[in-house]
């Protein structure tokens, strides 16, 4: 089925300079990028994103790291988009990801593991709306 899905480069890899490795990484595996810019996060903006994580330990770090730099915003699409781009990204911990991932091989921390993606057609309608207010995503 095809789909559309978010996806965010974070604040440590544009600060790295990696956004087209990222990028080819997603494209290499016949993901399309149907929308994109980049952006600098409010810290408002930052937790309304993630406001699903407002009563965890992590959400004030999180939306902190996620306001201190530049982001990408990427509306991917392609056959099995959302399972497609969170096995690309591979596991949140980089030291679990399987190898060759994106976040085993740019990500640092849990927190500053390169990437975002949506993990559900929800949460991928809510994201993208989030980022792409009106996106018409014709078929």
């Amino acid at each position: 089925m095809t789909q559309a899905t978010l996806a965010l480069i974070k604040p440590d890899a544009t600060k790295r300079n990696i956004i087209g490795k990222i990028l080819s990484r997603a494209e290499d595996q016949d993901l399309s990028v149907v929308a994109m810019k980049l952006l600098k996060l409010s810290r408002e903006e930052a937790e309304g994103f993630y406001y699903v994580h407002r009563d965890k330990s992590f959400f004030d770090s999180l939306t902190s790291f996620m306001s201190e730099g530049p982001i990408v915003a990427i509306v991917f699409r392609g056959e099995g988009a959302i399972e497609k781009w969170r096995q690309i990204m591979g596991a949140t911990d980089p030291a679990k990801a399987e190898e060759e991932t994106i976040r085993a091989v740019f990500g640092e921390t849990i927190e500053r593991n390169s990437t975002h993606g949506s993990d559900s057609l929800e949460s991928a309608r809510f994201e993208i709306g989030y980022f792409f207010p009106g996106l018409n995503l014709v078929k």
